[in-house]
């Protein structure tokens, strides 16, 4: 079975030859990470590195439009900056802690603090734009 998917899928490896990989990865296969009003303090608020929260629900249009953006900002800042996404349907108590009124809306926290925020749909530019300035010292 082996040489066949061998066969269907790469050349067949010498007998000891270290597997490698062939097809193109992407630079990171990080993606956000899913926070609940129990793990926010701990996953959030206790992170070391800077926070970018994405409030959202499922049946939210604009959240469904930016929910790609928050993917690729996950992968690109892997190690750099904590990606999360917290579904306010079935986690409504953090978003009324911080009075959050509409989604998508993003915060961005540093060192357990809220430092920016982004209401509504914002292209990649604009939110990459956020993370960065709270990655280089908030606002």
């Amino acid at each position: 079975m082996v040489d066949l998917l061998k066969s269907f899928f790469g050349k067949k490896e010498e007998e000891g030859a270290v597997a490698t990989e062939t097809a193109e990865r992407p630079l990171s296969d990080a993606e956000p990470i899913h926070v609940t009003d129990a793990s926010f303090d701990e996953l959030v608020l206790g992170a070391d590195l800077p926070v970018m929260v994405d409030f959202w629900a499922p049946w939210c249009g604009p959240c469904r439009m930016v929910a790609p953006i928050v993917e690729q900002l996950a992968q690109a800042y892997d190690g750099q900056a904590v990606i999360a996404k917290v579904n306010t349907d079935e986690n409504p108590r953090t978003p009324s802690r911080y009075g959050i009124m509409g989604i998508p809306t993003l915060i961005l926290f540093k060192g357990g603090e809220e430092v920016d925020r982004v209401v509504g749909f914002a292209p990649r530019k604009a939110l990459e734009e956020r993370l960065k300035a709270a990655m280089n010292g908030g606002q």
